[in-house]
């Protein structure tokens, strides 16, 4: 199965990589990585956490601060590969957040809470 970074989009990926010193062409890898993690966890997330937006691809959740770290050490990723997943799911509902005017409310959120981007189309 080869996601090449979904759902996050093409720029996200390239701003979120440059911004975490992770290589261009191994962000779209952590990605999918973590996508195949957390796909088989998206009832779990929507039981746990708030689901914030949907599209037909994808669930947006506000998730714990420090969840990051917990799914980098579960697959094993270093700080910088982490930080880079992270940040290009923020970014992701941070594009999402200004295409339909919720930018201020979602980078309020950020102040307390993480988010999860989960891809649930095949």
């Amino acid at each position: 199965m080869s996601m090449r970074g979904d759902p996050i989009d093409g720029q996200v990926l390239l701003l979120a990589g440059s911004t975490a010193s992770v290589a261009p062409e191994r962000l779209p890898d952590l990605i999918d990585h973590v996508q195949e993690d957390l796909a088989d966890r998206l009832p779990e997330y929507e039981r746990r956490y708030e689901r914030v937006y949907g599209t037909d691809d994808a669930a947006y959740f506000f998730v714990e601060a420090g969840h990051w770290e917990d799914v980098g050490e579960r697959l094993g990723f270093d700080r910088r590969e982490t930080s880079a997943v992270e940040r290009a799911h923020r970014e992701q509902l941070r594009r999402v957040g200004r295409r339909i005017d919720r930018r201020e409310e979602f980078d309020a959120a950020f102040d307390v809470r993480e988010c999860v981007v989960i891809s649930h189309s095949e």
